[in-house]
């Protein structure tokens, strides 16, 4: 990958024309892009009591150079900037990818485009801290992640049948992860009747978490009792269309992945670049889980949904990249999961793939679109101390402090985080370690001692409320995260979903329970443990701009940074509660480029990426 400055031309594609036109390998210049997504927003909103559409420059503005018809105004907004003095300006403005202008009625003159907000809310692009989103981008089949998104059975299948016209016979429709039944009002997975109902001619198959269970269509469950591939045979099916989970589902998941190709990857990681936009996150900082120790990469009926090989699961990714065709920041943390291997022998031989990392890897290398990132979200599964695994887990720090690159870990409970600190402090008496920004993911019930000490070797945080948004009683402890005392003890603290194989990928669910303590049903389950909505937006915007080491460029709507916000359907600082959950970005922009517009929906529902079915 090479590090540049220079903007790319044909960086990114925009609508969904366009993003078929990618995957199918057609290039998108940048200026075809932005004229795209402007006309795009006029015909989506014109006649549905359009909030946005583009004005109309004055011809004598014009003449500041070649790029200058491709610069973006954005005026009569609600834009909160997130900036040390947090105003709230009415237009900003747009050349070359970043904000040249921020309030303050913009006597340089435009010569490009105009979107008339007509008293939309708009905030920076928010950034996602912990994710495992380069995951999502390897899923097989013709992916629905938007089933987050749902509240009942019939929505699901509605957004299932809306991926329908995209799909070749024979091609599975699939969705797996993120979602979680208990979101639904039905609190199930759909029957193989409803799935039928939905999308009776091509083979559908939702997965749950890491290893199911599953639920499969008719034509789906024909296909599962009958296949074979080179390691399994046929998977058990009931009449319902369900998969037990365990190694009945993860065989269905194996004979989806032997038969991916790179170009499915390939369409696969627009889809989820696309989600992304959908939901308001432009920049993701991914740590893939990979659930192997060692042995085979490949795929095996074994394999959980967070089985990838990590040495490849990158490469649609980077090709799309080559092409200047992703249009969504991220950032590459690298999880290491080895821990004590007997057969390596002596702690001098553990760790074979992060002592090569460390060696042959730059971090935080690449471009404004894709980097490096750092080691993460843990170098080594952790283990307490006088545990077999605990020499293993010690020396991963030490090898990281020792080559100098950042590091994470994470826990949640007192115990393992007291444990974090100490080895922290450890590895700063050795080798110094506060210039770094090592980090600790979740730190849930932290006590105040444990951040001032975090804070004082100039570590972050980053917070997230997943396990109890999804759990209708808590998970047996008082209360949730602790948000309050962690935000107030001024650690930098980052808010994140954890997504996408056990929680959602969109960030207002996360939002919403870190400002109001109520899960999915509505019921307070971590009371007195609230922060403002502006704290929670900050911790999704500035807060984790400083987590990814890109307080510079990001999180906050300021001249000299990254052109990255989102326009929003409804005014966070002021719907209810409810109302919160259920807010959608109108309008996403990365980099001064529309990535995502919505579109009025055609009566049987919304198609894929928000956009009318054809």
């Amino acid at each position: 990958m090479k590090q540049s400055d220079e903007k790319d031309e044909k960086r990114r594609t925009r609508s969904g024309t366009e993003r078929e036109r990618a995957a199918s390998g057609e290039g998108v210049s940048r200026r075809t892009a932005l004229k795209a997504g402007a006309a795009g927003i006029a015909a989506a909103f014109s006649g549905a009591g359009a909030a946005i559409a583009p004005g109309t420059a004055d011809a004598s503005n014009r003449g500041h150079g070649k790029d200058d018809e491709d610069d973006l105004l954005l005026v009569n907004g609600k834009i909160h900037t997130m900036d040390d003095r947090n105003r709230i300006v009415s237009s900003v403005a747009i050349r070359n990818g970043r904000f040249v202008a921020v309030g303050g009625g913009h006597g340089h003159g435009h010569g490009g485009k105009v979107i008339n907000l007509q008293g939309r809310t708009v905030v920076p692009g928010l950034i996602e801290s912990h994710t495992h989103f380069v995951s999502l981008a390897n899923r097989p089949g013709y992916h629905v992640a938007q089933l987050e998104l749902a509240s009942n059975i019939a929505e699901v299948q509605e957004m299932l049948a809306a991926r329908r016209p995209d799909v070749p016979p024979g091609q599975f429709i699939t969705a797996m992860g993120g979602w979680n039944p208990i979101q639904w009002a039905e609190r199930r997975l759909p029957t193989r009747a409803e799935l039928d109902a939905a999308v009776p001619d091509r083979p559908v198959f939702l997965f749950q978490r890491f290893n199911g269970p599953c639920a499969t269509n008719s034509l789906g469950k024909q296909f599962f009792e009958t296949v074979t591939s080179p390691l399994a045979g046929p998977v058990t099916v009931g009449d319902d269309g369900s998969i037990a989970s365990g190694i009945q589902s993860t065989t269905a998941l194996y004979h989806l992945r032997v038969r991916q190709t790179f170009e499915d990857k390939l369409r696969s990681t627009l889809d989820a670049m696309a989600f992304s936009a959908q939901v308001g996150i432009t920049t993701n900082l991914d740590q893939t889980l990979v659930a192997l120790a060692s042995g085979p990469r490949d795929p095996r009926p074994n394999h959980f949904l967070a089985n990838l090989d990590h040495f490849r699961m990158y490469d649609a990714w980077l090709a799309l990249h080559r092409e200047g065709k992703t249009f969504v920041r991220l950032q590459m943390n690298f999880l290491h999961n080895q821990g004590n291997l007997p057969d390596l022998g002596g702690l001098e031989n553990q760790l074979p793939e992060l002592r090569e990392r460390l060696k042959n890897q730059f971090q935080f290398f690449g471009d404004d679109m894709l980097r490096t990132g750092a080691i993460g979200e843990w170098a080594a599964p952790f283990a307490f101390e006088g545990s077999a695994n605990y020499p293993v887990w010690f020396e991963a720090q030490r090898l990281c402090a020792q080559a100098r690159w950042r590091n994470e870990n994470s826990r949640g409970d007192v115990a393992g985080i007291q444990q974090i600190v100490e080895t922290y402090e450890q590895m700063d008496l050795e080798f110094g370690i506060k210039d770094l920004r090592w980090g600790l993911q979740h730190a849930d019930h932290a006590t105040s001692e444990q951040l001032a000490r975090l804070r004082n070797l100039n570590c972050g945080v980053s917070m997230s409320g997943f396990r109890w948004q999804n759990n209708p009683t808590g998970d047996g402890s008082p209360v949730g995260p602790l948000f309050p005392r962690i935000v107030d003890s001024g650690i930098p603290a980052g808010l994140h979903e954890d997504g996408v194989h056990i929680a959602p990928h969109n960030p207002w669910f996360a939002l919403h329970y870190a400002t109001t303590g109520l899960n999915y049903d509505g019921l307070q389950i971590n009371p007195d443990q609230q922060i403002t909505r502006q704290q929670a937006l900050y911790a999704y915007t500035r807060a984790n701009a400083w987590y990814l080491n890109r307080e510079n460029d990001l999180g906050s709507i300021e001249v000299g940074k990254l052109a990255d916000l989102v326009v929003l359907d409804k005014d966070y600082f002021k719907v209810s509660d409810s109302e919160m959950r259920s807010i959608r970005p109108v309008l996403t922009i990365v980099g001064g480029e529309v990535a995502y517009e919505a579109r009025e929906p055609r009566r049987r529902g919304k198609g894929r990426h928000g956009r009318d079915d054809d």
